[in-house]
């Protein structure tokens, strides 16, 4: 995930920081899904899922804790690789202004 840039606590584990993540996600303005189609979103998303661990590719915990967040505040998953990467500076663990 070194590309990607994503948040990083400053701990030994290099975990996401999903609170400092979930509290920029809340400020932004999009259109959020409804129950019914965040329910839908979390079967699609356990089916990509899926398809990575087949392909080698097993999403880390905390990448899964990320998009579990990022579906319990409504994003759409279309959305979301925009929303990493917009946040966080390029070639750093550090979120954007």
């Amino acid at each position: 995930m070194e590309g990607v840039g994503l948040m990083w606590k400053d701990d030994a584990m290099a975990q996401i920081d999903l609170e400092a993540l979930r509290e920029r996600v809340r400020g932004m303005d999009f259109q959020r899904g409804t129950p019914e189609q965040v329910a839908s979103w979390r079967e699609d998303v356990a089916e990509a899922r899926a398809n990575l661990v087949i392909e080698d590719m097993t999403p880390t915990s905390d990448e899964d804790a990320m998009f579990d967040m990022m579906l319990d505040e409504g994003v759409p998953p279309a959305l979301m690789p925009s929303i990493i990467l917009g946040l966080y500076k390029p070639g750093t663990s550090q979120i954007a202004a």
